[in-house]
């Protein structure tokens, strides 16, 4: 309650909080001026808590951002010397990612400054976890675009249709499993899930962009306004 209280003094209640106070004034009887108007004012509650939640998320962000923006192995594009990284957590049986998936082409192709990191966050069921095994090993063998592009293009993942996309872009099961074996693929997946958790990620596909998060398909705008908002800090 303390950090909405914060949040919410310095918003819409400051000014209860100015007309009422004090020099002398102690912590209850701020805290009851901010109770006085939640009461009557009970709508800022929803908008405060977001507020705080991107906070904590911008801090999570700046905490590990190494962690969130160092890609594994190939599964990256765009330019090496980036001013803006853009980070993707997807699933390839998500819809939403599907969806996003023209907007950020759109963004690289237009954006020379721009780099594009995927990773891998399956959420969706055991086939999705089977296609971010396989796309890891594609990253690691420099294949991974062509991976991306192929499996997508073959719809959502079924057991047939990532083994049809792996052999497609020259993957073969022995690649695949050498780096399931090696354990790379589950501590991969473990990172990622943590890292998403991080940043109150619920669903598939979230953005990270600067220390903006974005949850969802937000579309073309969204993310071109956010690569702008990060290029100018």
């Amino acid at each position: 309650m303390a950090g909405v209280i914060g949040v919410l003094v310095g918003g819409g209640a400051v000014a209860l909080w100015a007309q009422g106070s004090g020099e002398g004034r102690d912590r209850v009887g701020i805290e009851k001026i901010v109770h006085a108007y939640l009461l009557e004012h009970p709508e800022v509650i929803p908008e405060a808590m977001e507020r705080l939640q991107d906070r904590e998320a911008a801090k999570a962000v700046d905490a590990n951002r190494a962690a969130y923006e160092t890609p594994f192995a190939g599964a990256w594009g765009g330019a090496k010397d980036a001013d803006v990284t853009l980070v993707e957590f997807f699933d390839y049986s998500c819809g939403y990612c599907r969806r996003s998936n023209a907007d950020v082409e759109r963004l690289l192709g237009e954006d020379k400054k721009l780099k594009v990191v995927w990773r891998e966050w399956p959420v969706l069921g055991p086939d999705s976890e089977k296609a971010a095994q396989v796309s890891l090993a594609a990253a690691k063998a420099g294949k991974f675009h062509e991976y991306f592009e192929r499996l997508y293009a073959l719809g959502r993942p079924t057991e047939r249709s990532i083994e049809q996309a792996a052999r497609d872009v020259g993957l073969t099961a022995d690649m695949v499993q050498q780096v399931i074996a090696s354990g790379e693929a589950r501590a991969e997946l473990a990172k990622n899930y943590q890292l998403a958790q991080a940043v109150r990620g619920n669903g598939t596909p979230v953005f990270i962009v600067g220390d903006e998060v974005l949850h969802g398909a937000v579309g073309y705008d969204a993310l071109k306004a956010a690569i702008a908002e990060a290029r100018k800090s």
